[in-house]
Formats: structure tokens, C-alpha cells, sequence
């Protein structure tokens, strides 16, 4: 009796299509006993209300496009275009916001059908594929947005006096950019604030240079920028409830609603406390810094733009827009008192180790691969614990205790560097073919 063998790929498609609903429909009851918007009714006022973002649908739908020929995307745009400005032309007239948003998900939505039922090998593979990256974009936003919910409600007291203090040994650099950020004025905040809140945008900029060449070539990228940004949004909340923390702007500023240490964030550097404790905090303010995930996902992009999928040198433009986002995002991160300065190292640490478990899988796991990813790991483990049990001599002995720190995050960024990017091999790395195109 032969033995039927079904793909890896394959495999990983159907858990995905029974655990993605499974996931949004635990989540909705868990928000509807809780009384906050679920993943399910945020979906369908994308649908028929009022969406909760206006750039996140589009750029679900413009990371679908790539899977389909130019005629189809300049139609499918558009379709979206008229259905927006339709929506957005009631919304006006009946006094509200003209919000957009409804457009990209309905013709995604419309794309996946018409693929699916209508379109057939190679052309209808890449578009459900494409279309299926569009759409997980949009439900990972659903599900971010409920997590945060959940990181209140599992965790009522937040450890931000331990890390304020392990935030010496680094010399409190919140602190120090939020002053630096007022004294620059508002245009350059507008500027941060913008760069901070639209990280997709600059993803999906990449993402979509990334796979520009799927359709002529019917070949997908072995890996690519979309596969790292899911990964992190899976892994890195996690560690929010294990270490729940607000920020120095929330425990240590006037937005702590009256459960702030004291109003010292950003002028005034707290005193020592060599008792620090949990903080009870409100039940509103989502306990997402540690670690920063925004870190994280704008050194990832900064990764993804230094070379080509094929392993040859990005253009200058993309380098140097990827080099920005970086800088920028950690310039807002630290200067709008989201996050202290060891949560960027964490979220640092966690992109790199995700990227190495990812990044040429062709190449397999090696011994190369595996040490490295645990070796990411386990500094992230010894700085999440340094951070709770040391913080006090952390800050009492700032200079050594914050060498030691940049000394972790150095040496996992130069085994990283030695692992992928030096000596570069000369050939150009052969991206995977899923399946034999169709002729």
C-alpha cells in the first residue's frame, strides 16, 4: 500500500486555515465578556462600519497585489479607490470622520474569492498566496489589539520601578531624548510621531520590493520580511505578560492617571529606590514595553533592506530608508517615554534571534543556525532576569552593569553579522520555487 506523502507546505496551510479562526473566535468571546471590541467585530466594521485604521487596510491590500499581474492591480486599486471615497463621501454627509479603509478589504476580499474559484495553476496559486499575506497583515492588527487587553487583565501591577533602575545602568537615554525632542520643537516630533505609528507602511515597502518579481517568475523568495514581522508579532507579546511594563511616560509621568511614581518623566531623573516593588496600575494602559516590539520590528526592516532576496546589494534609496526608520523609530520610542532604554536592547535581541531562526532556510539547521539562536535566547533570558532580580545593583553600579548589557547586545549583533552578512557568498543565494510553474 503506497503511503500517501502530503508537502510540509501544505501542512502548515491547513493548521493555519483551522487555527486562525479558532484563534479570532476565542478571542471575540473573551472581549465580549470583557467588554472590549474583539478581533471578529473590528473585522466587520472593516467590512460595513467605520474602520479602526485607515493605513493598515491598505497595505493588507497592496502586499496582496504582488501576486497578481499589473492589468488586475491597477483594477483592483481602482475598485478600492471608488469604494473608499464612496464610504468615506457618507461618512461626511452624515457628519462624521471621513474615514478610509472599507475599499482595500472588500476588493481583498473579492481578490481571494475570484482567485480561488475562477483562476487556476500558477496564477491562482500566487494570488491566494499573496492575498493570504494581505489578510494575516490585517487579522495580526485584530489580534495585537485584543492581546493588549489581555496584558491588562492578567497583569494589574507593572515591574517599571525594576527597570527604571536597571535603565541607569544605560543612562536613563528616555530621559535624555524626551528633553532633546522638546527642545527640537514640533516639527520634528510630527516627524517621529508619524514614523512611529505607520511602521507598516515602511514594511510593506519592502516587502512588496521583496516579492516584485513573483509574478514574471512564478518563484517565491525563500524568505522575506512579511515571515519575520508575523514571527516577531507571535513571540514578542508574549513576554508582556511574563513582564508587564507601561513605560516611563505612564509610571513615571503626568499620564499615570495618579498611579505614577511622581511627575519626573522628562525632566527630573527619579531618586534611587533600593526597594523597588510592583506598581498597581489602571486597568486601561496596555503593559507593552518590555520588550519594545517597535524596536524590534524597524531593525528588521533595517536588516531586509541591506540585501536583495538573492543575496545581492539593495539599491541606496532602500538602504538609506531603512537606515532612517531604524534611527527614527528608536528617537520616538525613547523621546515620547514609551519605552526605557534596556527594552530596545530586548526587542533588539528577540528581532535578531527570530531573523536567525528564518532567515535562508534552505541553508537548513545547522549547527551554525542552532547556536545562534540559542545564543539569542539565552541573553535575552539573562537580561529579562537581570533586569527583575538585579535592577538595584544594576543601578548602583551603572558602568559596569551597563558595559556588561551593550557587551551582550554586541556580541549577539556580531555573531549575527559573521552568520549572515560577512563573507557573503559571491553566488547569488537561488530563491526556493514552491511549485513548478505552469507553462
Amino acid at each position: 500500500m503506497r503511503r500517501l506523502k502530503i508537502p510540509p507546505s501544505r501542512v502548515w496551510v491547513v493548521v493555519a486555515v483551522a487555527a486562525v479562526p479558532a484563534l479570532l473566535i476565542v478571542l471575540q468571546i473573551v472581549a465580549f465578556q470583557r467588554g472590549f471590541e474583539g478581533p471578529l467585530e473590528s473585522l466587520w466594521h472593516d467590512y460595513v462600519g467605520t474602520p479602526k485604521s485607515m493605513s493598515v487596510p491598505w497595505a493588507g491590500l497592496i502586499l496582496a497585489l504582488v501576486g497578481i499581474p499589473m492589468q488586475r492591480r491597477l483594477v483592483a486599486l481602482g475598485a478600492a479607490v471608488t469604494i473608499d471615497l464612496a464610504c468615506a463621501g457618507a461618512r461626511l454627509l452624515a457628519g462624521d470622520a471621513p474615514t478610509v479603509g472599507n475599499g482595500p478589504v472588500l476588493v481583498l476580499t473579492a481578490l481571494a474569492l475570484i482567485a480561488w474559484l475562477r483562476w487556476s495553476g500558477s496564477e491562482r496559486r500566487n494570488a491566494l498566496r499573496a492575498a493570504a499575506l494581505g489578510a494575516l497583515l490585517i487579522l495580526a492588527t485584530k489580534v495585537g489589539d485584543v492581546w493588549l487587553h489581555i496584558t491588562v487583565m492578567s497583569s494589574p501591577d507593572v515591574l517599571d520601578e525594576y527597570v527604571m533602575l536597571a535603565d541607569h545602568a544605560l543612562g536613563d537615554p528616555s530621559w535624555v531624548m524626551g528633553r532633546v525632542i522638546d527642545t527640537l520643537g514640533p516639527v520634528v516630533y510630527a516627524v517621529l510621531h508619524w514614523v512611529y505609528i505607520e511602521l507598516p507602511v515602511a514594511a510593506i515597502v519592502v516587502a512588496v520590493w521583496q516579492l516584485r518579481r513573483v509574478v514574471d517568475s512564478g518563484r517565491w523568495p525563500s524568505h522575506y520580511l512579511v515571515r519575520t514581522f508575523l514571527v516577531l508579532g507571535l513571540v514578542g507579546p508574549v513576554v508582556y505578560v511574563l513582564f508587564p511594563v507601561v513605560g516611563p511616560m505612564f509610571a513615571f509621568g503626568a499620564d499615570g492617571n495618579g498611579l505614577q511614581v511622581g511627575n519626573y518623566w522628562p525632566g527630573v531623573l527619579p531618586p534611587i529606590d533600593r526597594n523597588p516593588a510592583p506598581l498597581p496600575f489602571d486597568a486601561a494602559t496596555p503593559r507593552n514595553c518590555m520588550p519594545s516590539m517597535h524596536t524590534a520590528w524597524a531593525l528588521s526592516v533595517f536588516l531586509h533592506t541591506r540585501r536583495d532576496v538573492d543575496g545581492s546589494p539593495a539599491p541606496r534609496w532602500l538602504r538609506w530608508g531603512g537606515t532612517f526608520w531604524l534611527l527614527a523609530t528608536l528617537a520616538a520610542t525613547l523621546g515620547f517615554g514609551y519605552h526605557y532604554g534596556v527594552d530596545l536592547v530586548a526587542g533588539a535581541v528577540l528581532c535578531m534571534t527570530v531573523e536567525s531562526a528564518l532567515r535562508e532556510p534552505e541553508r537548513g539547521w545547522g549547527w551554525f543556525r542552532i547556536r545562534l539562536v540559542a545564543l539569542g535566547t539565552a541573553v535575552l533570558v539573562v537580561l529579562l532576569l537581570s533586569y527583575r532580580y538585579l535592577a538595584v545593583s544594576m543601578a548602583e553600579y551603572a558602568v559596569p552593569a551597563g558595559t556588561i548589557v551593550l557587551a551582550l547586545l554586541a556580541g549577539v549583533a556580531a555573531a549575527f553579522h559573521a552568520t549572515w552578512f560577512a563573507g557573503q557568498r559571491e553566488q547569488v543565494v537561488v530563491v526556493r520555487e514552491v511549485e513548478p510553474v505552469e507553462r
